[in-house]
């Protein structure tokens, strides 16, 4: 394991809170998270936010490509060193928001490929969601996220941690949590635990959707008041032109629905069949 605070000193590295920066230190959950990946040397990798590069050596010695991309500019020097071995690594620095992944995709892989990452915590749904959105290319990601985040992406109907990001994810995923790893793993210690999740994509959803933007209106005002009924949250959120308050209830009748249910207790088909009946 690499001597992480003999970097930071060499480098005159210190952790960027703004960027979510936590220097992982414990070997296991990399391990985890390798074997989770199921990484051969005939597979593309994408690392998102490598730091100071301890996850991204490890990728290097099993994986046949890896692109490493991190926003942070003064890590880019430590992750060079770190790599310098290695043949089979191209380091971006850009903000994996804005990275159109089909550009990359054609520019250095050649072929789908997975994404194995210890995700900054600050954009972690939205680096999910930019995961599953892009499921055409990405085999499998297995990141580290935070523990209540991985409970939310996991998570059954009925369940507290159940809600929009659980639905978003689990429409087109399989989620699974690898490992549980405990905030002293890191440097400097993040004030949160963390859990390895592995997310297998599916090219088709879960339950097939005539409309998908509308099942998402339905899913985010089911969810916009999690103490109403399911009924008060639509009829709260959801009456727009097409949709009246009439066409709610008997929706709800007719697609087998306790109207006193609240909205985080309806599993994915539930809510497919409840959009399904609104749009007719």
């Amino acid at each position: 394991m690499m001597d992480i605070k003999a970097i930071m000193k060499k480098y005159g590295i210190k952790a960027d809170k703004r960027l979510g920066q936590h220097f992982l230190t414990d070997e296991d959950p990399i391990h985890a998270m390798l074997n989770a990946a199921g990484i051969h040397r005939k597979d593309c990798v994408l690392e998102i936010g490598p730091g100071l590069g301890v996850l991204t050596v490890k990728l290097c010695e099993k994986a046949g490509k890896v692109v490493a991309v991190e926003k942070g500019r003064n890590l880019i020097p430590v992750l060079k060193s770190t790599t310098r071995d290695f043949k089979n690594i191209c380091i971006i620095e850009e903000d994996v928001l804005k990275l159109d992944l089909e550009l990359l995709k054609e520019q250095y892989f050649n072929s789908d490929f997975k994404v194995v990452a210890n995700l900054p915590y600050y954009i972690t749904s939205p680096i999910v969601m930019k995961i599953v959105e892009n499921r055409s290319m990405i085999k499998v990601a297995v990141v580290m996220v935070q523990k209540e985040v991985a409970h939310r992406l996991t998570a059954l109907p009925g369940g507290k941690d159940y809600g929009i990001l659980s639905i978003a994810v689990q429409l087109y995923a399989d989620v699974d949590i690898v490992c549980e790893v405990g905030r002293e793993a890191f440097i400097p210690p993040p004030k949160v635990d963390s859990a390895v999740v592995r997310i297998l994509l599916r090219q088709e959803p879960r339950v097939m959707l005539e409309d998908e933007a509308l099942f998402f209106k339905v899913v985010e005002a089911a969810f916009g008041e999690r103490r109403k009924t399911i009924r008060n949250s639509l009829k709260g959120r959801l009456v727009f032109p097409g949709i009246s308050l009439d066409k709610i209830d008997a929706a709800l009748e007719q697609a087998g629905i306790d109207p006193t249910r609240r909205g985080e207790t309806l599993s994915i088909k539930e809510f497919a069949r409840l959009t399904a009946v609104l749009r007719h």
